[in-house]
């Protein structure tokens, strides 16, 4: 073990030179070697005020939402599979009426429009449980996803603009779900290339941050034009870009997260409609799709952008 000790011992302090040849500048550069040669920042920058006023708001999210942290992803897990429960909940009370529509509008078979229904209620009601318990969550986002599929075709409405973009954020919702449970695996071949699980966590955290912000693009392109829409539109718009390529993404999506959530109260106000009126059904629709997305963006929250994101590589430089 002698052999292994450190035979160099370090100079006292008083001893050590820091321009040991006299080549360092002995005016120096504000008074020391040391002094960095940049001026000081301007004070009234316009992006310094901008940055330091963000870092505030950043400072704020951290301190509310310490009380929410710990629970903060079971509540965004939550929301995002509640649209699912709500629709397994509406199609086993609404057994007839579906059939009906499936027979007489998009010419299903009896025994086929049956079997339909009875796959896709079994799949909600067992996938949801498991994504808000973390139980092979990985399977439950693959049967939800196939549910959203299916659906589309299923009810003819994949051409449907609305239905599209809100369908295209339900599935940013899980895949952050899915980039969240991801667990180390062994290869299933030993020896070939493939992506670690940081890898495939971070493209599949990209993916849902882009897909997360379609429903606000549709909240843009419908409904009818006032100042305020603009402004709201504007400024949702911003924060939707910054959530895509990851630049500030944190309060950006607790900005959306608020917004939506008011957006979701005032206007997919289903509950003040009589239960007999066949709009409630669509405004309950749309009502607990946008839930789905808030989780999703919550979910984004409580993770972070990934790292293919603006904010992941400044940490680097």
């Amino acid at each position: 073990m002698s052999s292994r000790i450190n035979i160099a011992r370090p100079q006292p302090a008083n001893s050590y030179n820091v321009d040991p040849n006299g080549l360092g500048n002995s005016r120096g550069f504000g008074g020391g070697p040391y002094q960095s040669s940049s001026p000081a920042p301007n004070p009234d920058d316009p992006f310094l005020k901008i940055k330091q006023i963000a870092s505030k708001i950043e400072d704020l999210i951290d301190i509310y939402s310490q009380p929410l942290r710990p629970h903060l992803g079971s509540i965004g897990r939550f929301l995002i599979v509640v649209t699912f429960l709500e629709d397994s909940w509406r199609i086993t009370t609404q057994w007839s009426d579906q059939c009906w529509y499936l027979e007489k509008h998009r010419h299903f078979p009896k025994f086929f429009s049956n079997l339909f229904l009875f796959l896709n209620v079994i799949t909600m009601i067992t996938c949801a449980p498991a994504v808000i318990l973390k139980r092979y969550s990985e399977f439950a986002v693959c049967g939800l996803l196939a549910v959203v599929i299916v659906q589309g075709f299923g009810y003819g409405l994949i051409f449907d603009l609305n239905f599209f973009l809100r369908n295209l954020s339900v599935v940013g919702g899980l895949l952050m779900v899915f980039s969240d449970s991801m667990t180390s695996r062994k290869a299933i071949f030993a020896g070939l290339p493939s992506l670690s699980e940081n890898d495939r966590r971070k493209y599949f955290q990209l993916a849902g941050r882009i897909l997360l912000i379609f429903l606000f693009i549709g909240f843009i392109l419908q409904g009818q034009w006032s100042i305020a829409r603009v402004f709201v539109s504007i400024v949702g718009l911003a924060a939707c870009i910054m959530v895509a390529i990851g630049f500030k993404a944190k309060w950006s999506a607790a900005f959306l997260v608020i917004v939506l959530s008011i957006f979701n109260v005032f206007i997919n106000n289903w509950w003040s409609i009589h239960s007999a009126h066949p709009q409630r059904d669509f405004l309950k629709y749309d009502f607990f799709q946008t839930l789905s997305i808030v989780g999703g963006l919550l979910l984004l929250v409580n993770m972070g952008p990934g790292g293919l994101s603006v904010d992941e590589k400044k940490k680097e430089y």
